[in-house]
């Protein structure tokens, strides 16, 4: 599996593929699925509760601000893309380095 598949830079946003898995016992980035992140979170996919998580997660992980992260596509379904507004493409290219060396729970 190749990091092209599943990030994609465009200026300074950063686009990740999103797998989500709801109602997770243990909430956080959980490595690849396919040409998506696995991302595990705890909240029920209703409401948007779901989507709020894997924002959260994602900014706390990347060390940026809630609001330079959104999910832009998917938003019902449980394969999404989210946007992270980046700083410079050195800075996309950091995020993307932290996502794929970040422990698996």
């Amino acid at each position: 599996m190749t990091a092209g598949a599943v990030f994609t830079v465009d200026g300074t946003t950063l686009r990740v593929r999103v797998f989500v898995q709801p109602r997770s016992s243990r909430p956080g980035v959980a490595g690849v699925h396919g040409d998506a992140l696995r991302v595990r979170v705890a909240a029920p996919p209703e409401g948007g509760r779901a989507n709020e998580e894997v924002v959260h997660l994602l900014a706390r992980d990347l060390h940026v601000p809630r609001r330079t992260v959104a999910v832009t596509s998917g938003h019902s379904s449980r394969m999404k893309t989210v946007e992270i507004a980046c700083v410079d493409t050195t800075a996309a290219d950091a995020a993307i380095s932290r996502l794929l060396l970040l422990p698996q729970p």
